[in-house]
């Protein structure tokens, strides 16, 4: 079995982000709450920095091809921050799926050798949903 190495940064990064998500999912269902929808985006970006690394961070947020995704992900964060939840959100989801649709085909793959919902995923025409939508991006 292989084995990684967490260190207790990344385990408190993942903690951060999973956070981060709930916050942003409790602000979401409370109808677009200020407080938890800004405190769910700094956590969230928080915890994928020490997750991941300052360094590597800014260099997949500053990669050209993520420029589209990280300013609309910026300009969202911004807009909720300063008290536009509703257009906030809908801004960052764009630049949300714009910055980490390279990532869908590796989750995909995933999903496809999971035990309890991988034969979901390698029905025949949940297979041609995913090769038709996978693009060619790589996430690294």
């Amino acid at each position: 079995m292989v084995s990684f190495d967490v260190s207790d940064r990344k385990k408190i990064g993942l903690g951060l982000t999973g956070f981060g998500v709930l916050f942003s999912f409790l602000g979401i269902i409370m109808l677009f709450d200020k407080g938890f929808l800004a405190m769910g985006n700094i956590l969230f970006v928080s915890g994928v920095t020490l997750t991941i690394g300052l360094n590597s961070t800014v260099q997949f947020f500053t990669k050209p091809r993520n420029h589209k995704g990280s300013i609309a992900f910026g300009v969202g964060l911004f807009l909720v921050l300063i008290g536009w939840p509703v257009l906030g959100m809908m801004v960052e989801s764009y630049g949300f799926v714009a910055l980490f649709s390279g990532f869908w085909p590796t989750a995909a793959v995933y999903l496809q050798k999971t035990p309890s919902v991988g034969w979901i995923f390698q029905h025949p025409i949940v297979t041609s949903l995913l090769t038709r939508f996978r693009g060619r991006r790589v996430p690294v």
